[in-house]
């Protein structure tokens, strides 16, 4: 094993086995171990039956290794397991042409998982699709062009939706039969399910059909959404119009119609969300584009996740009834729990989203108590800490105002989602299978242990 660090290698240039081992200080088995934990990536040798290794890629796991070994002394004091990915949106994957996948560790992917993408870039309280700002998108282009230029990096004006008769029917069958106290996000997993035993070519990954089933599935999942009022709904026209319906019984207007389908085009995608990275594991894995937007859907119903436009919108109405912000935030932290709706790990401002949201409520008047009411929150709070408003407390004001439950805003983010859930479902079918495996950490006791003795006595009793 080599004691000095491997010298820089030109990015374009290819290692074979004994070279990438030299270069990471291993042996050509480990090299092939790499490989199949998905840290490192490898070709077949055109006509030949070798492997090569990109450089550069090699470069960089010499390098976290190195990294790791520095700090294992550090590390030894610590519970083991400890550096678990934990909830909420991610510090964001580094911006790359391909998928590979790094780790800040030599054993698997402990440590900080970092994902290459196309799609989404933040940084400096501003976030960018495709290198074009976000927020810029979406204020001047509905939902469906936005998540249309997610999808090809082409902008085409007046993209719609339309979802086929057969998986509607399929999915409302299935929806309708589940009980009442089901959440939206239920309603929409069931749907997305229901919907792929309707569509026999579901298997067929290639970059057509994923786009032919993105365009169908997402107004797929909001028609199988109940209305409101009964016999009062939308199944034609743009999806915010669609949804709408299935969210409140109040009717529309342009202003608050344009408030929807702009909080939907800024909630398309944020980088590598828990949920977002439930999806690339699942596309991984080569499971089908339904099957992928379910498993995001079951990481977005975790309370660290789709739920916290629900929390504000409940802390919201409490502050409209009292008529001051003080008191039910004294209560709030009182009984120990954060205040939702404000601060955001990724931004250390104002989240722009909700920038970019406020903005449009201010312009519709029947919104301006609930704005009011937010506003107080975030004066209030920032007395002692200076947080600021993220957007769900934006969404929060959106449906407190416009008659929604406090789930609309979990429905609003799940429906708007889907679409940047399918955009990484399509760069992950481009990558090599399986590559998101990570390594266990076992910390259980030492093998090998004996067979354990057959339990025959009564309930096991403590303390």
């Amino acid at each position: 094993m080599r004691d000095q660090d491997p010298s820089p290698v030109g990015p374009e240039r290819r290692l074979s086995t004994r070279e990438a081992a030299e270069l990471l200080g291993v042996k050509p088995e480990t090299v092939y171990a790499y490989v199949s934990r998905g840290l490192l990536g490898s070709r077949r040798t055109p006509g030949g039956r070798g492997s090569t290794f990109d450089a550069a890629e090699v470069e960089a796991l010499a390098r976290r290794n190195r990294r790791g070994a520095a700090g294992s002394s550090a590390d030894a004091g610590r519970p083991a397991g400890d550096g678990s990915f934990g909830g909420g949106e991610s510090s964001g994957g580094s911006v790359g042409t391909g998928g590979s996948v790094g780790s800040g560790g030599s054993g698997g992917l402990g440590g900080e998982l970092s994902v290459r993408t196309r799609l989404t870039l933040i940084g400096s309280d501003r976030y960018y699709f495709r290198g074009v700002d976000a927020v810029d998108l979406a204020t001047r282009h509905t939902y469906e062009e936005v998540a249309e230029w997610l999808w090809t990096a082409r902008l085409r004006p007046g993209a719609e939706f339309v979802a086929p008769d057969a998986p509607v029917a399929v999915a409302r069958r299935a929806v309708d039969a589940l009980p009442e106290h089901a959440t939206p996000t239920d309603r929409l997993r069931v749907a997305a399910i229901a919907a792929a035993t309707a569509d026999p070519l579901r298997f067929d990954l290639s970059e057509e059909a994923v786009l032919g089933t993105a365009r169908t599935l997402i107004p797929t999942l909001v028609a199988a959404l109940p209305p409101v009022v009964p016999g009062r709904h939308r199944d034609t026209g743009p999806l915010a119009h669609r949804l709408w319906t299935r969210l409140t019984g109040r009717e529309a207007d342009e202003a608050y119609l344009r408030v929807l389908d702009t909080a939907l085009a800024l909630l398309v995608d944020h980088d590598l969300a828990a949920s977002t990275l439930a999806v690339r594991v699942a596309a991984s894995a080569r499971a089908h584009v339904y099957a992928a937007v379910s498993a995001g859907l079951g990481v977005l119903e975790g309370p660290l996740h789709g739920a916290a436009s629900g929390l504000a919108h409940k802390l919201l109405l409490e502050v409209l009834d009292q008529g001051d912000a003080a008191p039910v935030i004294a209560d709030e932290l009182r009984a120990g729990r954060r205040i939702p709706g404000l601060g955001h790990r990724l931004y250390s401002g104002e989240d722009p989203r909700a920038r970019a949201l406020f903005t449009l409520l201010d312009e519709v008047p029947q919104a301006a108590p609930a704005l009011a009411a937010a506003r107080d929150i975030v004066a209030t709070a920032a007395r002692d800490t200076p947080l600021h408003a993220n957007v769900d407390l934006a969404l929060a004001v959106l449906t407190a105002s416009s008659g929604m439950p406090a789930g609309a805003g979990e429905t609003i983010f799940a429906v708007a989602r889907t679409a940047g859930w399918i955009a990484h479902a399509l760069e992950e079918y481009g990558e090599r299978p399986l590559r998101m495996r990570p390594s266990g950490q076992y910390t259980g006791p030492r093998p090998p242990r004996p067979l354990p003795e057959p339990h025959t006595g009564g309930p096991t009793r403590h303390g």
